[in-house]
């Protein structure tokens, strides 16, 4: 079953739905394990656009997220080199020095505070896949993560990398970029995350052809060891809780603005 189809298209809640015949577009950064409002908008869309080729962003969330430890929401750090906001996300490495000793310490924390969660094995596995790779870049690193989760809930999208299928729009204006790319996809319909709203005005796109969404993520609450809910951590901790079949019903729990 085409999962995004069926929640976009069929579920009453949704404010403003999109009705555009044409495929629908996202574009986002490559982010590592990212919270669960990421796979939403992967789910919204039939092309996402990994933005691999702008500049890296310190404080973002390409290369950290947070988890549970000690029953606490806590930062995960993977360790680059040479990063930062004068470079572009693939063209920073990791630190494979310290990424040895992060990677063992990183696993050995995730086992401690999850090996009692009802689907730990199967999530483990998929972490372990992305984070012991061969892969050097954090671009590389956090598109795998996302592309195996995505893969392991059944999502159907066709995912593209900004520097291998658009890099003669690297030099538009932001606004142009995205529209040349939503133009190149056939596409008049742009989904971004709620964040947008601040970047970006629908009467902008609408004057070029496209209408815009914003994808505002319901409140969401599932079983932490039967603890309080701590909430907007990384997907590492949805999947720990929750079988791939529930964290589908998840993705439909949205409303576009």
């Amino acid at each position: 079953m085409n999962n995004k189809i069926f929640y976009v298209n069929l579920n009453p809640r949704k404010y403003n739905k999109p009705n555009n015949p044409t495929k629908k577009v996202a574009i986002m950064q490559p982010y590592i394990f990212p919270y669960i409002g990421y796979f939403q908008l992967i789910g919204a869309v039939d092309v996402f656009v990994f933005y691999d080729d702008v500049n890296f962003i310190k404080q973002g969330w390409i290369a950290r997220n947070r988890y549970l430890n000690n029953g606490q929401a806590t930062y995960f750090i993977i360790p680059l080199q040479g990063a930062g906001s004068f470079k572009k996300i693939n063209q920073i490495n990791v630190d494979e020095r310290k990424y040895r000793f992060w990677i063992t310490k990183f696993l050995k924390s995730l086992t401690q505070n999850y090996s009692k969660a009802p689907y730990f094995s199967p999530a483990m596995d998929l972490i372990k896949e992305v984070l012991l790779s061969d892969q050097k870049a954090i671009s590389q690193i956090s598109v795998s993560s996302v592309k195996k989760v995505a893969d392991y809930l059944g999502l159907q999208v066709e995912f593209k990398i900004s520097s291998e299928v658009y890099p003669a729009t690297a030099d538009l204006g932001r606004m142009d970029r995205i529209t040349k790319i939503c133009e190149l996809n056939g596409s008049k319909t742009y989904i971004n995350a709620i964040g947008g709203t601040e970047l970006y005005r629908k009467d902008e796109f609408k004057q070029r052809g496209i209408d815009l969404y914003f994808l505002q993520t319901d409140k969401l609450t599932y079983e932490q060891f039967k603890k309080p809910f701590i909430p907007d951590l990384s997907v590492i901790d949805v999947l720990m809780f929750n079988s791939p079949e529930e964290v589908r019903k998840m993705l439909d729990k949205y409303t576009f603005i």
